[in-house]
Protein backbone atom coordinates (compact mmCIF):
# COMPACT_ATOMS: atom_id res chain seq x y z
CA UNK A 1 0.00 0.00 0.00
CA UNK A 2 1.49 3.73 -0.89
CA UNK A 3 0.08 6.98 -0.32
CA UNK A 4 1.59 9.36 -2.82
CA UNK A 5 0.92 13.26 -1.85
CA UNK A 6 1.27 15.59 -4.39
CA UNK A 7 -0.08 19.69 -4.90
CA UNK A 8 2.24 21.08 -2.85
CA UNK A 9 4.12 24.65 -3.94
CA UNK A 10 4.92 27.75 -3.12
CA UNK A 11 2.68 30.40 -2.87
CA UNK A 12 1.77 34.25 -1.55
CA UNK A 13 0.13 34.83 1.88
CA UNK A 14 -3.81 34.99 0.68
CA UNK A 15 -3.39 32.25 -2.10
CA UNK A 16 -4.79 28.75 -2.58
CA UNK A 17 -3.40 25.35 -3.15
CA UNK A 18 -4.96 22.12 -3.16
CA UNK A 19 -3.38 19.06 -2.37
CA UNK A 20 -4.23 15.36 -3.27
CA UNK A 21 -3.68 11.71 -1.73
CA UNK A 22 -4.15 8.74 -3.94
CA UNK A 23 -4.07 5.65 -1.99
CA UNK A 24 -2.75 2.52 -4.26
CA UNK A 25 -1.99 -1.28 -4.04
CA UNK A 26 -3.57 -4.20 -1.90
CA UNK A 27 -6.82 -2.38 -0.51
CA UNK A 28 -10.08 -4.19 0.94
CA UNK A 29 -11.37 -0.61 1.96
CA UNK A 30 -10.13 2.93 2.69
CA UNK A 31 -11.42 4.08 6.42
CA UNK A 32 -10.72 7.26 7.46
CA UNK A 33 -8.61 9.58 5.82
CA UNK A 34 -6.62 12.76 7.02
CA UNK A 35 -3.88 15.24 6.85
CA UNK A 36 -1.00 16.32 8.96
CA UNK A 37 1.48 18.53 9.02
CA UNK A 38 5.17 19.63 10.21
CA UNK A 39 6.90 22.56 9.97
CA UNK A 40 10.76 23.08 10.83
CA UNK A 41 11.84 22.84 14.54
CA UNK A 42 8.24 21.69 15.25
CA UNK A 43 6.37 18.30 15.85
CA UNK A 44 4.00 16.91 13.18
CA UNK A 45 0.33 18.28 14.16
CA UNK A 46 -3.13 17.34 13.33
CA UNK A 47 -4.67 19.24 10.11
CA UNK A 48 -7.72 17.50 9.32
CA UNK A 49 -9.36 14.20 9.02
CA UNK A 50 -12.79 12.26 7.41
CA UNK A 51 -14.45 9.52 7.87
CA UNK A 52 -16.01 7.03 5.30
CA UNK A 53 -19.09 8.78 5.90
CA UNK A 54 -17.76 12.13 5.33
CA UNK A 55 -17.84 13.53 8.73
CA UNK A 56 -15.17 15.53 9.58
CA UNK A 57 -12.43 17.17 12.09
CA UNK A 58 -10.39 20.03 11.86
CA UNK A 59 -7.93 21.93 13.47
CA UNK A 60 -8.79 25.37 14.86
CA UNK A 61 -6.17 27.30 13.23
CA UNK A 62 -7.62 25.56 9.58
CA UNK A 63 -11.08 26.12 10.42
CA UNK A 64 -13.27 27.92 7.56
CA UNK A 65 -10.15 28.23 5.80
CA UNK A 66 -9.15 24.61 4.82
CA UNK A 67 -11.73 21.91 3.42
CA UNK A 68 -11.12 17.97 3.32
CA UNK A 69 -12.92 16.05 0.65
CA UNK A 70 -12.70 11.94 -0.11
CA UNK A 71 -13.28 10.10 -3.41
CA UNK A 72 -14.00 6.93 -2.40
CA UNK A 73 -14.49 5.74 -5.99
CA UNK A 74 -10.59 6.50 -6.50
CA UNK A 75 -9.29 6.42 -2.85
CA UNK A 76 -8.37 9.69 -3.17
CA UNK A 77 -8.15 12.52 -0.41
CA UNK A 78 -8.32 16.24 -1.08
CA UNK A 79 -7.15 19.38 0.76
CA UNK A 80 -8.33 22.96 -0.20
CA UNK A 81 -6.51 25.20 1.35
CA UNK A 82 -7.64 28.45 1.24
CA UNK A 83 -6.30 32.10 2.81
CA UNK A 84 -3.16 30.81 3.19
CA UNK A 85 -0.77 32.41 5.71
CA UNK A 86 2.86 31.70 6.08
CA UNK A 87 2.03 30.31 9.39
CA UNK A 88 1.36 27.60 7.35
CA UNK A 89 4.24 26.43 5.58
CA UNK A 90 4.96 23.19 6.61
CA UNK A 91 5.72 19.62 4.74
CA UNK A 92 2.19 18.21 4.47
CA UNK A 93 1.30 14.42 5.18
CA UNK A 94 -1.64 12.48 4.04
CA UNK A 95 -2.04 9.41 6.09
CA UNK A 96 -5.03 6.72 5.78
CA UNK A 97 -6.66 3.83 7.44
CA UNK A 98 -6.47 0.68 5.71
CA UNK A 99 -7.66 -2.86 5.83
CA UNK A 100 -6.18 -5.00 2.89
CA UNK A 101 -7.95 -7.88 3.03
CA UNK A 102 -11.55 -8.62 3.65
CA UNK A 103 -10.37 -10.54 7.15
CA UNK A 104 -7.02 -8.69 7.45
CA UNK A 105 -6.51 -5.71 10.24
CA UNK A 106 -6.51 -2.17 9.62
CA UNK A 107 -3.06 -0.19 9.56
CA UNK A 108 -2.28 3.78 9.52
CA UNK A 109 -0.37 4.49 6.44
CA UNK A 110 1.75 7.47 5.87
CA UNK A 111 2.13 9.36 2.37
CA UNK A 112 5.72 10.99 1.82
CA UNK A 113 4.67 14.43 2.47
CA UNK A 114 4.32 17.15 -0.23
CA UNK A 115 5.78 20.74 1.08
CA UNK A 116 3.79 23.86 0.89
CA UNK A 117 5.59 26.98 1.00
CA UNK A 118 3.63 30.61 1.86
CA UNK A 119 5.66 33.76 1.34
CA UNK A 120 4.63 36.97 3.32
Amino acid sequence: VQLQASGGGLVQAGGSLRLSCLASGSIFRVNGMGWYRQSPGKQREFVVSIDTGGTTTYADSVKERFTISRDNAKNTVYLEMNRLNPEDTAVYYCTANIQTSLWGSQSNYWGQGTQVTVSS
